[in-house]
């Protein structure tokens, strides 16, 4: 895992041609709106911990708070991650690397959108 993430940080060692830099520049703003992404997950998470007042299912606040802020934090690390190994792979003549990732975090917001939703519902029928 150390050597992973050393290469996040240097591909000038990698072997292979340096792609065209259009397809570099294309691959980091893909890399910029995951990241985006992730900052908008954490501050939901923040929004949720110090905005939201609490909600009628015992601790609700403070897990969908944490599932934000680990979402977040999964998509940042995710990101760097997936913009490497397609890097990678453009300088190789290789396929880029398919990912799993965006149906895991579309799931992940759903789950999080409905704890929300019947919060709401509880609260309302009260």
């Amino acid at each position: 895992m150390r050597t992973a993430v050393r290469r996040w940080f240097d591909l000038r060692d990698e072997p292979g041609e340096p792609p065209d830099y259009r397809f570099s520049l294309a691959n980091e703003r893909t890399f910029l709106a995951w990241i985006r992404t992730g900052l908008a997950l954490v501050g939901g998470g923040l929004a949720t911990a110090q905005l939201l007042p609490p909600l009628p299912i015992a601790r609700l606040r403070e897990v969908v708070a944490m599932a934000l802020l680990l979402l977040g934090a999964a998509v940042a690390v995710r990101s760097v991650d997936h913009w490497a190994r397609c890097e990678r792979a453009m300088r190789l003549d290789q396929p880029l690397p398919a990912s799993r990732f965006p149906a895991i975090l579309a799931l992940s917001v759903l789950v999080v959108g409905l704890l929300l939703l019947a919060a709401v519902l509880v609260r309302a029928a009260r």
